[in-house]
C-alpha cells in the first residue's frame, strides 16, 4: 500500500468501532524509506504511540502511556503536521 490512507480508509464503513488510519497520503518525495516513515509519521513509533493515544482517549490505559511512549521514542508532539511541509 506504500502507507497511504486512502488505501486504508476504504474499510472504515465496515469497522464499527474507533479506527484509526496513518499515512502518507501518497507524496511523492525521494529519500530513504526510514526517513520518509519517520517524516510521515508512520514508523514503527508513530504507529504505537496511536495505537496508544486511541486507548487512552477511550479511557483503556492512563494518558501518561502515551506520555512515556513519546519520551521513550523521542517524539516531539510539537513535530509539525508532515501534510503541511
Amino acid at each position: 500500500t506504500d502507507y497511504m490512507k486512502a488505501y486504508a480508509e476504504q474499510i472504515r464503513p465496515a469497522v464499527p468501532y474507533s479506527y484509526r488510519v496513518l499515512g502518507t497520503d501518497g507524496f511523492g518525495r525521494s529519500d530513504y524509506r526510514r526517513k520518509l516513515r519517520f517524516h510521515f509519521e508512520v514508523d514503527r513509533h508513530f504507529i504505537a504511540v496511536s495505537a496508544l493515544k486511541a486507548l487512552a482517549d477511550e479511557n483503556k490505559i492512563p494518558s501518561t502511556t502515551v506520555a512515556e511512549a513519546l519520551a521513550r521514542y523521542r517524539i516531539d508532539p510539537k513535530k509539525p503536521n508532515p501534510v503541511k511541509s
